[in-house]
């Protein structure tokens, strides 16, 4: 099989660089972006199956392309979450129609998604499904609030977990629609400004919102099976290309500590040192779980390690500079816009490393319940 990676990597690093330089990262180039990457066939690498304008590759295969696409320094994607998360669960759950329509949209990089699990007062209690939807003609109603929906103001479609059984509790009586996102005044996104001043996370209103019968995956009352299966897909080569991000603003800690001179102090040395231990330790625990199956543990370790992982380099990239860690790259005034250099976003953005894609709290219950076999933690009414 012809792979077209290993003598194209020079090329796609010129190509990526270009099409920032000509572009930028707004959200309109970024889908722009993904088209690119469709043309190619380079969307879609780790499905099982092919056949939908995606490339077949390897587990190797994938993994040498997510890291070189992050060693490039190549544009944010998109299309991430149609890519990784829906496509496969639609492979193992979805109908032929459903795969016939939506992969080869994904695939191609002009339909983008985003995931409607969270709710407010839920915390990261996925069972604790407030939204509902009910039957009408052939199709859903849908009426609820999802937060901390990542794209949700790129994206075409919506993946949602709704109640479609009145009474229902839990886990029972849950479907996962397939929701189009473009319904002025049934579906209203709203941003949510960070502490970085950015705005990827979204709060989601559905009021009325319409969703066809034939979008029903796994069928009625399937939705907790198959949003189970999809959490499954979230870890993965994609951790080993987040790694490589890691290991570039590592680089930048360490940059920062040399020009402070706080590199000087032994404790700093020690804890620079620790970081880079510690993320070569979790390169090998990717790389020793890769492709695993039946591992309930894997992933809520690897969010474990990770995520209080880059926490803690944050906090180092503000140490290492000391009080100058304090001021903006610009100066402030009342009509100034709201600027962080790199490493004051870095630490900033990773305070929430230990909260979203479940909290360290749930990912060590998890461990404790389905792995070490502790009694079950009790669960409030919902």
């Amino acid at each position: 099989m012809d792979f077209g990676f290993t003598d194209a990597d020079d090329g796609f690093r010129a190509e990526a660089r270009g099409w920032l330089l000509e572009h930028g990262e707004a959200g309109q180039d970024r889908r722009a972006w993904e088209r690119t990457l469709g043309k190619s066939g380079w969307i879609g690498l780790g499905w099982p199956e092919s056949g939908y304008g995606n490339r077949s590759a390897t587990l190797t295969q994938q993994v040498a392309w997510a890291e070189e696409y992050a060693r490039s320094s190549a544009p944010p994607r998109s299309g991430h979450i149609g890519e990784n998360l829906l496509a496969p669960t639609l492979i193992a759950h979805g109908t032929d129609a459903q795969k016939s329509r939506f992969l080869p949209a994904i695939a191609a990089g002009d339909e983008l998604w985003c995931q409607g699990y969270s709710e407010p007062g839920a915390g990261s209690d996925l069972a604790g499904v407030r939204t509902v939807a009910v039957r009408e003609g052939d199709g859903y109603r849908i009426s609820g609030q999802k937060i901390w929906t990542s794209l949700a103001h790129e994206a075409d479609w919506c993946f949602v977990l709704a109640r479609t059984e009145a009474g229902s509790r839990r886990h029972h009586g849950l479907s996962f629609l397939l929701v189009p996102m473009d319904q002025p005044g049934r579906i209203e996104v709203r941003p949510i400004r960070q502490l970085t001043g950015t705005s990827e996370f979204n709060e989601v209103f559905f009021d009325g919102a319409s969703a066809r019968g034939e979008h029903l995956v796994g069928g009625e009352g399937g939705g907790w099976s198959v949003a189970m299966s999809l959490l499954g897909f979230e870890r993965g080569v994609s951790t080993l290309a987040q790694q490589v991000g890691f290991a570039r603003e590592l680089g930048r800690v360490v940059e920062a500590a040399v020009a402070s001179g706080a590199v000087l102090d032994p404790v700093v040395r020690d804890r620079l040192v620790r970081q880079w231990a510690e993320l070569r330790t979790m390169r090998w625990n990717a790389l020793r779980t890769l492709g695993r199956a039946g591992d309930a543990g894997a992933p809520s370790v690897a969010k474990l390690l990770w995520g209080g992982w880059h926490q803690r380099l944050g906090e180092l990239a503000m140490s290492v500079r000391g009080a100058a860690a304090a001021a903006g790259p610009v100066d402030w005034s009342p009509s100034a816009a709201y600027e962080l250099d790199v490493l004051q976003h870095l630490f900033l953005f990773s305070r929430a490393d230990t909260i979203y894609g479940g909290s360290d709290q749930v990912q060590r219950t998890i461990i404790a319940e389905r792995v070490l076999g502790l009694p079950r933690e009790p669960k409030g009414v919902v």
